[in-house]
This record gives C-alpha cells, structure tokens and sequence, in this order.
C-alpha cells in the first residue's frame, strides 16, 4: 500500500543538518537526565504488601501470585486484555506481546520475572497463544479479584473505580479521559492494559507500581524506533501535520489487526 507524505522535511546541506541535529541533541539529553531522575524516584516509591491471596490458572493448575515470582524476586505482570466473553485477545495488547519474548533472558538474568495475566478462562489463552506462537507465561486470574483489584478490570459492583488513578468521584469532575463524560453503569466491565511491578522479599509480596494506557507505549509496536523516523508513528495526532496519511494501523486505528493477520 502506497503512503502519501506531505510535509517533508526540509532539504539542507550536511553541515546545517549537523547544527540543527546538534541542536536537538541537547534538549535529548535533558529529557534523558529527566528520565533517569524520574526513574531513580519511581524507584523510591513506597511499596504494599498483598495480602490477599489470588489464585490463577495457568499450564499446570492452580498457582498463587507467589508462583508466579518463579522464584526470582521481581515479578512484571503484563495486563493483557482478554475479557472472558471474547473470542480474541485485544489487538493492541497483542501487538505488545508481540515483542515479549525476546525480552524475556534479558529479564531473567536480571532476577526478574514477567508473565501475562488476563481474565479469560486459561484454556482461551493457551489456544490464543500457541496460534500466535508465544512463548512467554500467560495465567488466567478468571474468577479472582486481581484484575479488579489492580485496576486493569473495572466494575464498582467489584472492587471501587480507580481509571488511571482517580476515583469515580473525580471522574465525575474530570471526565473518562477516551470520552469526557463521567463513569456510569454502562462502563461496568472495560478492560484496560496495564503492567504492574511486584517484589518478593521471603515469602512475603509486595506491590511496587503500576502504569496504563499511554505509560506502556515504551513496550508496544516498535514505537521507539519509529519515534527516531521521519514519518513516526504515523498517528493523526502527531506533528507536523500531515507528514504521512495513517495508515489506520495505530493503536485503535481501523486497520489495526491481530499480529498474524498482517500481509507484509
């Protein structure tokens, strides 16, 4: 499919390139001292404890989050939506777990764990994942409270609302950030992708941090190398304006598929 680019950059020599780039250099490395402070205090957050003891299903039966540790003491849990209704799994959360396995020694060697938990019944997801070919730990928490829990599931009747960390109070003021309007009934149920961060210390585990929507775009669709390209991510909303015409392949984006469903 041929894609229409407008808006090109502008064609310099070599050596105003090297100014302008120069240039830009500075400000990235300010964002990259940024990013290490604001990485050195997520770090210094305080941690919970869990108390509660969830039980999911995963290969070889019933597991306690304990488990899920492998041992090691961190443990990443990837939200992965996959409502218990569904046939499929959510297509940009797919596309995310995509890259999962190749991340998977890498982690590993550095004591830490990462699986994937979503609500549909076990046997939905291991169907799921030997058609995509994955590799990675995927448990069902269907019939816990742990994606209620976690805010990766919301339903009031549950657990209360807490959609990227505000109450259905403040909802009510700020509005659901996709809609603008406040929580109601009718949004009992969404499912939302997320990743959350524990800690093992003995047999005791503690809940050290949690991100969604736009915070796990680092992990999703190659988006760090396409935020180095000319064209980007080619989403409608970035700048400037009209450097490409999307091809719909965003997250959200009508041709967005599942990732074997792609002819490239």
């Amino acid at each position: 499919m041929a894609t229409t680019i407008g808006n090109l950059p502008e064609v310099v020599s070599r050596e105003e390139w090297l100014a302008a780039r120069k240039e830009l250099l500075a400000r990235e490395k300010a964002l990259t001292r940024a990013r290490d402070q604001l990485n050195a205090d997520r770090r210094r957050l305080p941690m919970v404890r869990v108390d509660k003891p969830y039980t999911f299903e995963g290969p070889d039966g019933p597991v306690g989050l304990l488990d899920l540790f492998e041992g090691r003491p961190q443990l990443v849990v990837h939200h992965f939506m996959f409502d218990p209704e569904w046939e499929t799994a959510c297509q940009s959360c797919s596309s995310a777990a995509d890259q999962i396995p190749a991340n998977l020694r890498q982690l590993h060697v550095r004591s830490t764990t990462l699986v994937a938990v979503s609500r549909a019944p076990y046997p939905k997801l291991a169907a799921y994942r030997e058609r995509m070919g994955w590799s990675f730990p995927w448990f069902s928490s269907y019939g816990s409270d742990f994606n209620y829990d976690f805010h990766a599931t919301l339903d009031d009747r549950v657990a209360p609302v807490m959609l990227h960390f505000r109450t259905e109070a403040e909802l009510a003021e700020t509005g659901i950030p996709w809609t603008g309007r406040p929580w109601t009934e009718s949004d009992r149920g969404v499912e939302l992708p997320g990743i959350s961060t524990f800690l093992r210390v003995g047999d005791e585990v503690f809940h050290t941090y949690s991100t969604y929507g736009r915070g796990l775009e680092e992990f999703h669709n190659g988006d760090n190398y396409l935020d180095l390209t000319a064209l980007g991510r080619q989403e409608e909303w970035e700048e400037p304006k009209g450097r490409a015409v999307p091809l719909g392949r965003q997250v959200g984006g009508p041709g967005m598929r599942l990732p074997d469903e792609y002819d490239v």
